[in-house]
């Protein structure tokens, strides 16, 4: 815990970085520009992301949604706080209107995560509040639901869609609705562990800064987090798991020689070699650690989880050959396809949207913060950056 007694000092450093800003820090996407604080998480070289203070390898096993409210009440609940809060979320649960006509209009081949974006800005007309915890946390209670109705209605499966069961939790619900033919145990504990490690990472994250800045123009919690989702859609940035399962397929073997020689290959032709490296951390990502012990213990003799095993040794020793890789150690979307792909996921266009359910629990309470905590009570303004004319800048350097 030495990492977080030097928050302090850290940020001080970063302040003082903020006040010497110089054209080396245009043009680069505010990447290390602090412009705000954050109360639900931060990410730390050696231990990774932690929520409210807590390093994830003390969350992951725990319930999701204790999670959640752990990220809006900034504690983790009691046995007696949990069992109010789930119940809460269960009076929540119910989908205000009919997906059905909604789903079934859209194109089959269509990205799930555009039907996911869809699915949250629909939810939003139907129902909207404009309050923004009681957004967020209606939000939270219907995406497992809506989920499962994506899945079903994009893959054809709309007949026999079983009845919602709000008693169950938010993982049961979704698999509930999705009704597939496999180790119903091994998915929900995949699933619970993977929206556990991706719920919040920081709050300028793409998606989260995104969310949080549409929000800040008062547009609603919904209109805000179809935002977050679109932002999460790109390559390089949520959908990287996909990528990752993707490149594991592609792989094809465990061999260590083999394994080698194909990361060597894929480096030689300029393409990037997925789930490794981080922007902050310098060790392995202990989420990526998680998965791989959850891993171990449900699917050892698996061949994706084989194949990642051995890049797990493989990959970073190649990877450090390069003086300017800071970090070529596992992160998060190494292990998560393989555990996917094992409990029956077995297609990599849905597992951004796996991403996108979980990061709605940390992007609602920092919206939540932002709007209703920050500044006493007034909330963080508007988000305006400052754009320099491109000349003025050209005219100073000559």
């Amino acid at each position: 815990m030495t990492e977080v007694a030097n928050i302090g000092e850290t940020l001080s450093q970063e302040v003082n970085n903020l006040l010497e800003l110089t054209e080396s820090h245009l043009d680069i996407g505010m990447r290390g520009v602090p412009v705000g604080t954050c109360r639900t998480s931060f990410v730390t070289p050696g231990e990774g992301v932690h929520y409210c203070g807590y390093p994830i390898t003390e969350l992951a096993m725990k319930a999701p949604e204790d999670v959640v409210y752990l990220l809006h009440n900034k504690e983790l609940p009691t046995p007696e706080q949990s069992a109010a809060f789930r119940e809460d979320l269960s009076q929540r649960a119910a989908i205000p209107g009919d997906f059905g006509p909604i789903f079934s209009s859209l194109p089959a081949d269509g990205h799930p995560m555009d039907w996911l974006a869809i699915g949250i800005q629909t939810l939003g007309m139907w129902d909207c509040q404009n309050d923004w915890k009681e957004d967020a946390l209606n939000l939270v209670a219907r995406m497992p639901r809506m989920m499962g109705l994506l899945f079903r209605y994009r893959e054809g499966r709309e007949d026999g869609i079983p009845e919602d069961d709000p008693s169950l939790s938010m993982v049961e619900r979704f698999t509930n609705t999705l009704d597939l033919d496999v180790d119903q145990e091994k998915l929900n504990q995949v699933l619970s562990v993977y929206l556990v490690l991706h719920m919040d990472h920081g709050g300028g994250n793409l998606s989260t800064f995104v969310g949080k800045a549409v929000a800040s123009g008062h547009a609603t919690l919904y209109s805000a987090m179809a935002s977050s989702m679109n932002a999460l859609s790109g390559p390089l940035h949520g959908r990287a798991n996909q990528s990752c399962l993707e490149f594991v397929l592609r792989v094809g073997t465990s061999d260590p020689v083999e394994v080698e020689n194909f990361v060597r290959g894929e480096l030689a032709a300029r393409r990037p070699v997925f789930g490794f490296g981080h922007a902050v951390l310098r060790s392995e990502d202990p989420r990526a650690t998680a998965q791989f012990a959850l891993g171990e213990q449900l699917c050892p003799d698996d061949e994706n989880f084989k194949i990642i095993r051995t890049l797990r040794e493989v990959a970073p020793r190649v990877l450090a050959e390069n003086p300017k890789i800071s970090n070529p150690n596992a992160n998060v979307d190494i292990a998560s396809g393989a555990l996917l792909h094992h409990v029956g996921l077995k297609d990599p266009n849905y597992y951004t949207t796996f991403f996108g359910w979980a990061r709605v629990a940390g992007i609602g309470a920092q919206i939540f913060d932002e709007r209703v905590v920050m500044r006493n009570g007034k909330g963080v303004p508007i988000y305006r950056p400052k754009y320099l004319a491109r000349e003025q800048v050209l005219r100073h350097v000559d």
